[in-house]
């Protein structure tokens, strides 16, 4: 067995499921769990995670300057994910650390298929209905009345791999005119996936549904506040797969007490893991799940394969596919 140890951070899912990525890993060296909480300091971090020299990272925490400039000797982050902001990518060049990401067709269908499923569920009341049935109330039935996704005019925020699918579904599966906000999308590029490239505020303005499906940079931090909610069409649902500080939590609350917002569906948190008493869960129309889009068995059987082959190849001193930094002197070239 080599030197290596491995931290597996935060992730609920890896290695419990398909336990032959733990054995694969054991191949390499050491491997231990750890779980921290979103704001531990980086020096902390660091000091927790002294002696790893491979970690498999999930959302959180962060590993920001402050944890590379304490951390020893790190050949690299795999994120359990496609997202990579929780990761300074220029503090881990500096570092001599590679960062990888999973490819994001990997994650696709699962989230796109979360995001819409958690639409559907507040538009049509799915959750208080179940409720009903289980407090035996079945005659209550009229009272949950809800809305069809079909032929609506829906706002597509992202257009990459999730957002893609998720403009294709909605566009071919339930008739929907979409309009797409992605200033990194060509027009002919948004109009493959069946929708319309559109500004920000246009999308705002005209949407009876918006879904959420970019990644979290620090443009695009609070992107849907108070000012974009009051531009937006009365009744407006909002659906975010995404990350949860692509919309400012107070303003989503004052637009569902004044009804403005008839139903938010989240699968993401700013703050995670959330907890019973967060605000969203005094509304009946809010539909909240934990961060769980990419949680199929597929998905996760092929994340967990691709984060044993980066720890694989970088023990052999090759780059994994998917490096979002890919600068060290610990490998012999670059994967594209």
């Amino acid at each position: 067995m080599s030197h290596h140890k491995i931290a597996i951070v935060n992730s609920s899912s890896f290695g419990r499921i398909f336990p032959n990525h733990l054995e694969r890993l054991r191949n390499i060296g050491e491997v231990e769990y750890f779980n921290f909480p979103q704001e531990i300091p980086g020096k902390e971090l660091a000091e927790n995670l002294k002696g790893y020299d491979i970690i498999i990272a999930s959302v959180t925490p962060f590993f920001d300057t402050e944890f590379f400039e304490h951390k020893d000797e790190l050949l690299l982050i795999s994120r359990h994910g496609i997202g990579f902001n929780n990761v300074n990518l220029e503090a881990a060049r500096k570092h001599n650390t590679i960062v990888s990401i999973i490819p994001a067709l990997v994650e696709r269908d699962a989230v796109a298929g979360n995001n819409i499923t958690n639409l559907l569920a507040v538009m049509r009341r799915t959750v208080g209905a179940l409720d009903a049935v289980e407090e035996n109330q079945w005659e209550r039935r009229a009272s949950f009345i809800g809305h069809s996704l079909y032929n609506k005019v829906v706002g597509v925020i992202g257009i990459g791999n999730t957002g893609g699918c998720v403009a294709e579904t909605l566009k071919f599966g339930f008739r929907c005119r979409v309009l797409a906000y992605d200033p990194y999308k060509t027009k002919l590029e948004i109009e493959q996936h069946g929708a319309e490239k559109v500004e920000f505020e246009d999308l705002i303005r005209n949407s009876d549904v918006i879904c959420l499906c970019a990644n979290l940079t620090e443009e695009n931090y609070h992107f849907i506040s108070k000012k974009e909610i009051e531009m937006m069409k009365p009744n407006v649902y909002i659906s975010n797969s995404a990350r949860g500080a692509l919309v400012d939590e107070k303003a989503i609350v004052e637009g569902l007490k004044s009804g403005k917002i008839a139903g938010f569906a989240t699968d993401v948190l700013e703050v995670e893991p959330g907890r019973a008493n967060h605000p969203y869960l005094a509304f009946e129309n809010v539909v909240v799940t934990p961060h769980t889009s990419a949680y199929t068995m597929e998905c996760l059987e092929a994340m967990g394969e691709k984060c044993v082959e980066d720890c694989e190849v970088i023990v052999e001193g090759k780059l994994p596919v998917r490096s979002v930094q890919s600068k060290s002197s610990y490998v012999k070239g670059e994967v594209k």
